[in-house]
This record gives structure tokens, sequence and C-alpha cells, in this order.
């Protein structure tokens, strides 16, 4: 199931070649939208959790033009899913003060930091998915490459996307040749899985050499080809500029709250 999931994640390079306005954008663009979406995002603090709603339409505005499935989207949110579950889950054993009461229930700091969290997680993860699918990791890799990021660290992420799958698809068959040899039972000695772990480890290393060779009789120099230079247009500097202004905004003032006490009649 989880090797599954994994090569899930090369149908996003299918989904970047859809010629959309979204797809069309400067992936430069998208990049440094992103990046002040990551880091507005994580700027809050641990107890805040209506705030962060309203940045729940970044993500969606890119899923929705770019014509990306959300059930895509969702099925690989959740392979990542568990880590963040982990790590909330503890903060109510740790932090029993309470902040809030709705009717009778009393509610802990330590569980708003956690569903905090899981926000969090769902809208930065759901971003860069969003940002993969409508753009493709080459372009991606373009992109940092022109806004000065180190060619090497650049070469190294593309070769890490492109052979990730090629490991898994690797592993998926020693998995297979197990459960064929296993006689019909479902349990594994876990001296096997060791075995099959270094088998895969050796494996990877001759496929390697196999295809570095292969690039080398191609050409491959060490560095990333370029594609032709995109022009930095209008609607990118508008889409940064129109971005980032509501990310100002959104982190200034609590838009959740406001537009709740807008439509309830209340004050300010």
């Amino acid at each position: 199931m989880a090797l599954a999931g994994w090569m899930e994640v090369g149908r996003m390079e299918e989904l970047a070649r859809l010629d959309t306005p979204v797809h069309r954008l400067d992936a430069r663009a998208k990049l440094l939208t992103t990046l002040a979406f990551l880091v507005v995002v994580m700027s809050f603090p641990r107890h805040v959790v209506s705030g962060l709603v309203p940045f729940a339409c970044y993500p969606l505005v890119l899923i929705s033009l770019g014509r990306i499935p959300v059930r895509q989207i969702g099925r690989k949110i959740l392979v990542a899913a568990p880590f963040a579950v982990v790590i909330g889950l503890f903060n109510p054993l740790f932090d029993r003060q309470p902040v809030m009461t709705l009717g009778t229930l009393v509610i802990t700091g330590g569980w708003l930091s956690c569903f905090s969290i899981l926000l969090r997680f769902v809208l930065t993860v759901g971003a860069a998915l969003a940002l993969v699918a409508c753009t493709g990791m080459y372009r991606l890799g373009s992109g940092l490459v022109q806004l000065g990021v180190p060619r090497v660290f650049v070469m190294q992420l593309l070769f890490l996307h492109r052979y990730l799958f090629v490991v898994a698809e690797e592993g998926g068959k020693m998995v297979r040749a197990v459960a064929a040899r296993s006689g019909g039972t479902r349990t594994v000695n876990r001296c096997v899985y060791g075995s099959l772990v270094g088998h895969l480890l050796l494996r990877s290393l001759d496929r390697a050499e196999r295809v570095y060779r292969a690039m080398v009789a191609r050409g491959f120099d060490g560095q990333m080809p370029q594609m032709q230079r995109p022009v930095w247009r209008a609607t990118d500097l508008a889409f940064v500029a129109g971005w980032t202004a509501f990310f100002v905004l959104a982190r200034a003032w609590n838009l959740a709250a406001e537009l709740g006490r807008a439509f309830s009649g209340g004050g300010p």
C-alpha cells in the first residue's frame, strides 16, 4: 500500500502537462507565492486555528483553476498524515491548561495546538502538491535555478524525484517475489526483511551505475539542460502581488472571525 502511494506521486507529472491559466504562469511566480504562503502560515502562534482557515483559499484556487482532481491531492496528503497526527496528539498530554469553553466542553491549549498542527499540515502539503501538479518538477527545478538556488541542489532534487519511483518499483518486485514464495502465509520472518533491504540497496546501486553510464553516453555533463527562458509577464506579477497582499491581510486580521461577526450581526 505504501509503495502504491509513492508510485501515485509520479502521476502528478501528467497533471502538469495540462493547459490552464495556472499552468501557464511562470514557475518563479508560483514558487515565490507558495514560499510566502508557507512562511505566513507557519508564523501563526501555536494556539491559532480560525485564523488559518482563510489560507485554504490559495491551494483550493490552484486546484480548481488547474483542474487538479481533489481526490488525488487528498490521497497524497493521507500518505504523510500519520506523521502529523503522531506529532499533534502529544500536545494534549503536555498542555492541559484550559483556554476556552464551548458550552460545557472545556478545550485545553493542547487540543488547540493539535488542531493547529493538523490544519497547517493540510494547508502546506496541499499547497506544495498543487504547486507540483500545476507546474511539474522540471519546470520547478528550472525556476529554482533562475531564482539563484545552487544548481547542484536542484539536480539532486530532480534525481531524487525521478529515481525514487525506480527504487519503489524494485522494492515492489521484491515484495511480490517474497509473497509468491511464501506458500500462502501472510506473515514473513523479520530476518527476511533485513535481507530484502540489503538486496534492495545493492540493486539500487547497480541500477544507479547503469543509469549514470547511460546518461554520460547521451552527453550528460552534470548540468541541467536549459529550457527556453520564460518571460516574466504582467499576469505573473499580479499573481504574486495579489496573493501576497491577501496573505499579509489574513495574517494581520483574523478574517474568519471578522466574517463570523459580520454574518452574526455582532459588533467589532
